[in-house]
């Protein structure tokens, strides 16, 4: 069992790690259901796969399972809006938002790229699944900027001088 400071010291610690802002989807009886997510990272070249991980309690979680499919949208710097709506609970996230079905997903409009997956396996990890996804569509859609999520703010990557990335954040409100 984890103690406080130590929890506390990880998340700081953790903070300090950036991470591409996503939105993962999938359909549940028709509906289209998304969430943000930063946990999600390349696995496989061969066969193609991804990793993300959602909290046990996520209302995402058993509907991905149910279908056994989901949707990866790469966030552009311009969408930390969206990105702040698809994390909240209180909300409509697709209300306003501009997306249409893709590969049978929910697949968002405005994205730098787009992964359509099919659930490979599942592993808990402590309060969180791990789903494992094997890749059957990929895109890139958009040459802007990447959407990052460090130290508890959004931000993104500009190239700098001598093509040196540079980090600019903004605070999540």
């Amino acid at each position: 069992m984890t103690t406080a400071v130590a929890e506390r010291r990880f998340k700081d610690v953790m903070a300090g790690v950036s991470g591409p802002v996503t939105i993962v989807t999938a359909f549940d009886e028709g509906v289209p259901h998304g969430t943000t997510v930063t946990a999600f990272a390349s696995l496989s070249l061969d066969p193609p796969m991804v990793t993300v991980a959602l909290s046990e309690s996520s209302t995402l979680l058993p509907k991905i399972i149910r279908s056994g499919r989901f949707g990866v949208n790469l966030l552009a710097a311009s969408q930390e809006a969206l990105a702040g709506r698809f994390a909240r609970r209180d909300v409509d996230r697709f209300a306003d938002a501009d997306w249409h079905a893709d590969n049978g997903l929910p697949r968002l409009a405005g994205c730098l790229g787009w992964v359509a997956c099919d659930v490979a396996r599942t592993v808990r990890g402590g309060d969180h699944v791990l789903l494992l996804g094997t890749v059957t569509d990929a895109r890139r859609s958009s040459p802007e900027a990447p959407l990052i999520y460090l130290d508890r703010a959004f931000g993104t990557l500009l190239p700098g001088p001598g093509n040196t990335p540079s980090i600019t954040s903004r605070t999540v409100s």
